[in-house]
């Protein structure tokens, strides 16, 4: 039985006397300490912060002077000690407590002031070795905030420059003191940084176990970055966690629901494809292409992208890959489009697409694949991680990925063609097809039970929108079981396809193909997006 002992309420407000003060980012630093120090607060500092406040004038009392001990082990051993420890931890509504503080001459910290060393952005790069990794794990920082934010109902904690404003500002209205709640709140925000750290840690020495993709367990921390109106549907409360101001910003419109946050990553992550292209536009429904088209402007590549399906487009998203321009701007706002993406909005695009209330503009800020991420998903019984499917490579570069497999070599124009229906079909849901031609994606079937399904999809599709497939080329997200599915693209009017080969019946369909006269090639990895 876990006995607890009883003591009186603490106090609501509480008064911040003493603060230690030890950080890493400096930033902010000086004038957050001057608003301590015109409150009265006793500053205890260590090392290169003590110095820095020093030489802004302040008066500071070093960790050594509260320990009775030096500085040792290079700094990696100073506030590892009783005199500061039992200053956080101690009740203040314990006597228990205050008479061993007086026995032992320890006086209470009321607050702690830490951020820790940069493991995160230390690791991240591309030579990273264990050494630098263990020099970068901060041990003493990590103590002090979990000491303080146990003890928040005395003790208060502020791991990050942007909790600095919060904190002064209430001290300056109450007289000193800060509530419970802004105490509460920042134990919260302290056991999140706290948590966040020791999971990259824990991933670091994880991923670079002999032999092992991960380690024996996967741990994972997003800071909350929006309360959702619901999930998928109403009934389901859902709620996004993540960085998203590094990846986009939101220019005009409502919140970004649960389904828009779907769309719109599906969106970033096929344009990035494209990064390589001329002004390219993409038109997605339920995160799958339902059209993609190049062209020497975004107007005719969104003309192109829009001819694929005319209906789909009603309500979907809209991505392009060049700043966006008022003729394309018009041809967009001719029907109802939910989301619109673009790197940039030229000058009067933004006041035009802003008349309609119902419709979110939004700024994409860096590549999607430039997101060192991992591919996270929630199934029965627990999560399945993998790594995200990186970006194709330039359209350079075919030579060394693409194998021609068939009779007849295919022309620059069809290979141009089956590069471009590659980067489409990786996008698209399993079992996926994509027919194009020009630049331009003709037909799109998207998550059918069967490739053949697929195809027939894509083609009703196109033929809907009055389309003609002749001298088209065929892409596959996987290969072609039999030859029968080839064989529907030829009789569509296919003459190329792109496939990863990989069956057991290859020479088979390789066979269908040089009978057809088609030209064919293998890629050597398959693209299954489930």
């Amino acid at each position: 039985m876990i006995k607890t002992k009883s003591l009186p309420a603490p106090s609501d407000l509480a008064p911040v006397r003493r603060a230690l003060v030890s950080v890493f980012d400096k930033e902010g630093l000086v004038p957050f300490a001057k608003r301590l120090a015109a409150q009265g607060v006793e500053i205890i500092s260590t090392g290169g912060t003590a110095r820095k406040l020093q030489d802004a004038g302040l008066d500071v009392t070093g960790i050594s002077e509260v320990t009775d001990f030096p500085e040792v082990l290079g700094g990696r051993v100073k506030t590892l000690h009783p005199n500061v420890h039992a200053g956080l931890l101690a009740q203040r509504n314990d006597p228990d407590d205050l008479d061993e503080l007086k026995q032992h001459g320890i006086q209470p910290i009321d607050l702690v002031v830490v951020n820790l060393y940069p493991f995160e952005q230390a690791t991240s790069g591309g030579e990273v070795t264990d050494a630098l990794a263990i020099e970068n794990i901060d041990i003493g920082g990590p103590t002090m905030i979990r000491a303080a934010a146990k003890n928040f109902f005395h003790t208060a904690v502020a791991t990050s420059p942007g909790e600095y404003d919060l904190i002064a500002g209430e001290l300056e209205a109450n007289g000193g003191q800060l509530s419970m709640q802004t105490r509460r709140h920042l134990a919260s925000l302290a056991f999140e940084r706290t948590a966040a750290y020791d999971s990259a840690i824990a991933r670091y020495f994880g991923r670079t176990a002999q032999d092992e993709h991960a380690g024996p367990g996967f741990a994972l921390f997003a800071p909350k970055a929006q309360t959702l109106r619901y999930g998928e549907n109403p009934h389901q409360p859902a709620t996004f966690y993540g960085t998203p101001s590094r990846l986009f910003e939101t220019l005009h419109g409502k919140a970004l629901s649960f389904n828009n946050l779907l769309d719109l990553s599906a969106a970033l992550y096929l344009i990035d494809e494209f990064s390589d292209y001329g002004p390219t536009c993409a038109i997605l429904k339920h995160t799958n292409p339902c059209g993609v088209g190049t062209a020497e402007t975004l107007a005719e590549a969104y003309a192109r992208a829009f001819a694929t399906d005319r209906q789909s487009p009603f309500g979907g998203i809209v991505v392009v890959n060049r700043p966006l321009d008022q003729e394309t701007a018009a041809a967009i706002d001719a029907i109802f489009t939910e989301i619109i993406i673009a790197p940039e909005y030229e000058e009067g695009v933004l006041d035009f697409l802003m008349r309609k209330k119902n419709r979110r503009l939004i700024r994409s800020l860096m590549p999607a694949g430039d997101l060192a991420a991992l591919d996270v998903r929630s199934v029965a019984g627990g999560l399945l991680v993998q790594e995200r499917d990186p970006r194709l490579f330039s359209p350079e570069d075919q030579g060394a990925h693409y194998r021609v497999v068939t009779q007849r070599t295919p022309s620059a124009q069809e290979m141009a063609d089956m590069d471009f229906a590659w980067r489409v079909c990786k996008h698209v849901k399993s079992n996926a097809i994509v027919y194009a031609r020009g630049g331009a994606t003709l037909g799109i079937g998207a998550g059918q039970m069967s490739r053949i399904d697929a195809s027939e999809t894509a083609v009703r599709k196109g033929e809907k929108s009055e389309l003609d497939f002749a001298g088209c080329v065929v892409a596959s997200d996987a290969f072609f079981p039999f030859p029968d599915g080839l064989l529907a693209a030829a009789d569509a009017g296919a003459v190329a396809a792109i496939q990863p080969g990989g069956s057991i019946r290859d020479e088979q369909v390789i066979n269908a193909a040089n009978d057809r006269g088609m030209a064919m090639v293998f890629t050597g990895k398959r693209h299954f997006r489930h």
